[in-house]
């Protein structure tokens, strides 16, 4: 059985885990994305996208998220409230989020803000804890809807 300490590291591990996904994200550091996931992941974007989850690699989800941001000139994500629970080699977390991201146009509505909730599990190996399922659970959006097209019809010019 582990002790309470250990409990404590791997609750705390978890947690950083989940954040430093989202710093990455929001500095694009690819590289710390695909570092945050397992070699599989359980991804669903269904409330946001209306695709079925599907089991994807980490490249996948970076890929997706890197031409998704492509050309905006800021991401923030902001979460709070999380709950993680850890048993064993496994655990879960789950916390309230939004995303802001900004791209001055000339509509001159410069943001879109998703606000929603994520579910997250994760596994323990030799290099860590692994997120190996990742859900967002949109509970609004607003703001500019066009943003993201805005962005990349730029950066293609």
């Amino acid at each position: 059985m582990a002790s309470e300490t250990d409990s404590l590291v791997d609750r705390a591990e978890v947690s950083d885990t989940v954040t430093r996904l989202f710093i990455n994200t929001d500095e694009r550091n690819w590289d710390g994305v695909t570092d945050c996931f397992a070699s599989k992941v359980l991804f669903d974007m269904s409330s946001l996208s209306g695709s079925k989850p599907s089991r994807v690699s980490p490249k996948k989800i970076v890929d997706q998220w890197e031409s998704g941001l492509k050309g905006l000139t800021a991401i923030h994500h902001q979460i709070w409230n999380m709950l993680v629970s850890v048993e064993g080699r496994e655990a879960s977390a789950f916390c309230y989020a939004t995303a802001t991201h900004y791209y001055p146009n000339p509509t001159g509505n410069d943001t879109r803000t998703f606000v929603g909730t994520y579910d997250i599990h994760l596994g323990k190996d030799e290099a860590g804890w692994k997120i190996d399922m990742f859900r967002f659970n949109i509970k609004f959006t607003e703001g500019n809807a066009l943003l993201s097209e805005l962005a990349r019809k730029q950066t293609r010019r």
